[in-house]
């Protein structure tokens, strides 16, 4: 197996947290050592990485026929909602969800 990097990892600890899993059932269900695991988490804590791209998971998209006054909702796995008009930045849009994922 391939060494996993670390924005690999970041997003499986990232995986594990929603889960609700303990680290031993996620680590089962992964196929990786649960101390290793758990020492991902401890280790992306302590050391954060400013390159590491934001862990942002869509569950919910609604898209309506595009018109001037339309608008696009996102809803983030945490249940935050967005409303997104049809006119968006995306440079803009990219900000916010960085700042929402690191809240």
């Amino acid at each position: 197996m391939a060494r996993e990097t670390r924005v690999e990892w970041a997003k499986r600890v990232e995986r594990w947290k929603r889960s609700g899993l303990t680290a031993k059932k996620f680590a089962a269900r992964e196929g990786v050592r649960p101390g290793a695991l758990s020492w991902w988490k401890w280790h992306l804590r302590k050391r954060p990485s400013v390159s590491a791209p934001p862990v942002v998971e869509v569950v919910g998209l609604a898209l309506a026929p595009m018109s001037e006054s339309s608008a696009i909702e996102v809803v983030l796995h945490s249940g935050v909602r967005l409303v997104v008009p049809a006119s968006f930045d995306a440079e803009s849009l990219a900000r916010l969800l960085t700042v929402l994922e690191g809240r």
